[in-house]
């Protein structure tokens, strides 16, 4: 059996090709080249899949005896991923980038790759497990045993197909595990630090990035409070998220957060922190795992942004591509634009995009 590892130049991806080669598989490294150094992004260690991170996984591939290859998948990158993030934030809403660097690059574009090539599966370093289940002829998608490490909210978007051809060899590993393990073997990234940062904007400043990128200036307006009255300016709607306090850039009585962009009048609506709170949420573009549909009213547990702790939720599916998730108990700052992935106990049920 083939294996093409996608390797980020990290220590996780770099112990998933070892694990896989260990285990008697014809391993074949490869990293997407997403974007160039002086393109987008300036040196720093938080970031992945830079001419650095090439060189890092080219040593490992070198000293694991597979060879390894380097695809050039920019435009793809650009156009799924880029120019997706842009529109969100233009169109007010907060994206998830890497949500969609899985969908659209690793298990599309470089799962076609591997097809291509005659492979037969596509390993990552995530940390994730992928189990058969009989009763009912379906790939589930679990929680990774090391939950603090758990990335299986960013992968909710997988499908019966590419699960099938999928390997994720750290699910049953630890962090501590997987450094051991790199030590071990004379990894040159054993100690790197793990990519925290969205991997075009290592520097956190997304507002600067769109407007570098897109040559636009995007135009002032009014901060307002919910009856309508003008606190001040803003410098610009696409700097602002739900839920952010800091910045503003006003002298305020009380602490107040932005709860609403009002794209039509280009003014941003702050409110106190009860504002914030919210029980409902509708969301589209549905991927549904353990199951081909959501029958009446299913109790789940569910949360709306990476670092969340799953909440208990009733979930209701709304035609073929739209769900109603009814929290227990109101959740503080859901966001349009990032993803409601639904849990039952380790498995994933599936997600979609909240709208």
């Amino acid at each position: 059996m083939k294996a093409l590892i996608a390797m980020s130049g990290g220590v996780d991806s770099s112990v998933a090709a070892l694990i896989i080669k260990e285990q008697g598989y014809d391993a074949t490294g490869a990293t997407m080249k997403l974007y160039d150094n002086d393109d987008i992004i300036t040196k720093n260690d938080n970031t992945c899949c830079s001419l650095d991170d090439i060189e890092d996984a080219r040593a490992v591939c070198r000293k694991l005896d597979i060879p390894y290859y380097v695809f050039n998948f920019r435009d793809s990158f650009n156009e799924e991923v880029i120019d997706r993030f842009i529109k969100a934030y233009e169109n007010g809403s907060t994206p998830n980038p890497c949500i969609d660097c899985n969908r659209y690059m690793k298990f599309s574009r470089l799962m076609r790759r591997m097809y291509e090539l005659e492979m037969d599966f596509v390993v990552t370093g995530h940390y994730a497990r992928i189990e058969f289940n009989e009763s009912t002829n379906r790939f589930n998608l679990k929680k990774a045993v090391d939950e603090s490490k758990d990335q299986s909210y960013v992968l909710y978007s997988l499908t019966q197909e590419q699960l099938s051809h999928t390997l994720f060899p750290l699910g049953s590993l630890n962090k501590t595990e997987v450094r051991k393990i790199a030590e071990e073997n004379g990894f040159i990234n054993a100690k790197k630090h793990d990519s925290q940062d969205i991997c075009f904007v290592p520097n956190g400043k997304y507002s600067e990035f769109i407007e570098s990128y897109t040559g636009k200036k995007y135009a002032e307006g009014d901060f307002v409070d919910k009856d309508g009255n003008v606190l001040g300016t803003h410098k610009g709607i696409i700097r602002y998220t739900i839920g952010q306090r800091k910045g503003l850039g006003l002298a305020l009585p009380a602490p107040m957060y932005v709860c609403e962009k009002d794209l039509e009048n280009n003014r941003v609506i702050l409110g106190f922190n009860d504002d914030l709170f919210s029980d409902t949420l509708y969301a589209d573009n549905l991927n549904l795992i353990s199951c081909d549909k959501i029958d009446g009213k299913l109790k789940v547990s569910a949360k709306v942004r990476y670092n969340q702790k799953e909440q208990p939720a009733t979930v209701e599916q709304l035609g073929d591509d739209k769900i109603k998730v009814v929290f227990d108990e109101p959740q503080r700052a859901i966001c349009k634009g990032q993803a409601v992935v639904l849990y039952d106990g380790d498995n994933v049920v599936g997600g979609g995009t909240i709208i």
